[in-house]
């Protein structure tokens, strides 16, 4: 599985609890730090941003690429509606929660949400 982060720097431990819960190796992790210009269309930032990853159309559709989304809403948004573009459905992605008391603070891997089958249930309810 290929991992794009574009937020935090995920450690060795979130690797390994990202394989616990796909039960599927992590061959790469690619970070992308989404740092936005505020004073600019976040489209194209958007845009350039996933450009930066190099992969191909044949890539974006046939690997399994699950994704660490940035924090910024609407970011994440955009870059979803950009993504589902280039794959053809909505990735996976992963929710990381804080660990209570722990100091300094951490993170932890909390679940990995398959929007693709929240889109496909959402679609019964119509």
């Amino acid at each position: 599985m290929l991992i794009l982060n574009f937020s935090h720097p995920l450690t060795a431990e979130h690797v390994a609890q990202i394989k616990a819960l796909t039960g599927a190796p992590v061959e790469r992790v690619l970070d992308f730090p989404a740092h936005f210009d505020p004073a600019q269309l976040f489209t194209p930032q958007v845009t350039a941003l996933v450009d930066s990853s190099e992969l191909t159309p044949r890539e974006w559709q046939t690997l399994p690429i699950l994704i660490n989304p940035p924090s910024l809403n609407v970011i994440s948004a955009v870059l979803l509606a950009e993504l589902h573009g280039r794959m053809g459905y909505f990735p996976p992605v992963l929710r990381l929660r804080s660990i209570e008391d722990a100091l300094p603070p951490r993170f932890e891997v909390a679940e990995i949400i398959n929007l693709q089958a929240v889109r496909e249930q959402a679609r019964q309810r119509r």
